[in-house]
């Protein structure tokens, strides 16, 4: 079976910095999605989270697994207000370094629960890098119609972009 890959929609922050990424109105006519980041905050915390359809309610739990500094450590949360999107280089880092991640939704049209992980890798040029594997669940029904990228606490880093993907299993 073939995958096919169609760029939806791609979103750059513009002078000034952004509170968020917004993909809204995502179309229903495709399998899953993929949403790929290179992002940067602008605050001194680079954890980030997303939410699915404007949906913080507390029903996302993930798990996570991290590796920083040659340090792995896990941590898991249920009942969270927003699903878990990747550490991010946050403005303590090395100037003008910006972290890459991947969201990857399958059957986000399906009338289950939405699963959804995570893979992401930030680093400063010196010492310090992290990365980061999550799996994760929203736990509603609904299809996807939009999802929301933040960080904690601050704006997203002028530059910062996404690109959400729709994909379509063809056989």
């Amino acid at each position: 079976m073939a995958l096919t890959y169609v760029a939806i929609a791609t979103t750059t922050v513009g002078s000034g910095g952004a509170a968020n990424i917004t993909f809204s109105s995502i179309p229903q006519t495709y399998t899953d999605l993929l949403v790929l980041l290179s992002a940067r905050s602008e605050g001194t915390d680079g954890d980030s989270f997303f939410t699915i359809n404007a949906n913080s309610g507390a029903n996302y739990s993930y798990r996570r697994l991290s590796l920083s500094d040659n340090t792995v450590t896990t941590n898991s949360s249920s009942g969270a207000t927003g699903g878990y999107w990747a550490f991010i280089p946050p403005s303590t880092y090395t100037s003008n370094t910006f972290g890459n991640v991947s969201l990857y939704i399958p059957n986000y049209t399906s009338s289950n629960n939405k699963s959804f992980s995570v893979d992401g890798v930030s680093e400063t040029n010196s010492t310090n890098t992290v990365s980061r594997l999550v799996a994760g669940l929203w736990a509603q029904t609904s299809a996807i119609t939009s999802l929301e990228f933040t960080t904690y606490g601050a704006d997203l880093e002028q530059y910062s972009t996404a690109t959400l993907y729709g994909i379509k299993n063809t056989v």
